[in-house]
C-alpha cells in the first residue's frame, strides 16, 4: 500500500505552539512516529508538509499521477476555508481521509465546519498523533474492501 500524508499550516510547530492543545511532541517526532507504523506495516508513506493552500493543492494533484492508494490530510486551520482544497480532492478521485489531533469539535465553534470534509472518505480528530494511525487503519479498510468488490 502506498499512502501520502499532507499536513497544513502550523503543523509543523508542534511542540512550538499552543502546548495545552497539541501537546509538547514536536513535527519531526510525529513524522517518526508514523513511518515507524507504516514500516512495521510494510507501508509505502511519504510525508509532507506546507503553511500555503496552493501547495497542498500540488501535492494532491502530483499524487493523482504516481497511483497512490489513499491520501491523509490535516488541512489546519485550512479545513475550514477552503473549497480549492475540497475540489482538488474530488478532482483526483483517491480514497482520502481528513484528520485533527485535537478535538476540534471542543473548540471554538469555527473549528466545528470542516469545508473539505465532504470530499473525505471520513474524518478522525481527537487523538493526538494516534488520528494518523487510525486513518492509516481506515486507508487499509478500504483498500481490502476494493480488494473483494464484485463488479
Amino acid at each position: 500500500m502506498k499512502i501520502l500524508i499532507i499536513n497544513g499550516p502550523n503543523i509543523n510547530f508542534l511542540g512550538i505552539r499552543e502546548k495545552n492543545i497539541y501537546g509538547n511532541g514536536s513535527y519531526e517526532e510525529l513524522v517518526e512516529y508514523i513511518k515507524s507504523y507504516c514500516q512495521m506495516d510494510e507501508i509505502s508513506v511519504k510525508i509532507v508538509q506546507s503553511n500555503f493552500e496552493g501547495e497542498i493543492i500540488n501535492y494532491l494533484q502530483e499524487v493523482y499521477f504516481e497511483k497512490v492508494d489513499g491520501i491523509i490530510i490535516n488541512a489546519g486551520a485550512y479545513s475550514h476555508t477552503s473549497l480549492a482544497i475540497y475540489d482538488a480532492i474530488k478532482g483526483i478521485n483517491i480514497p482520502t481521509i481528513e484528520v485533527h489531533l485535537s478535538n476540534v469539535y471542543s473548540r471554538e465553534e469555527i473549528r466545528h465546519k470542516s469545508v473539505i470534509a465532504g470530499a473525505c472518505l471520513g474524518q478522525i480528530s481527537g487523538f493526538g498523533k494516534y488520528s494518523y494511525i487510525l486513518a492509516i487503519e481506515g486507508l487499509k479498510l478500504k483498500s481490502k474492501q476494493n480488494e473483494v468488490s464484485v463488479d
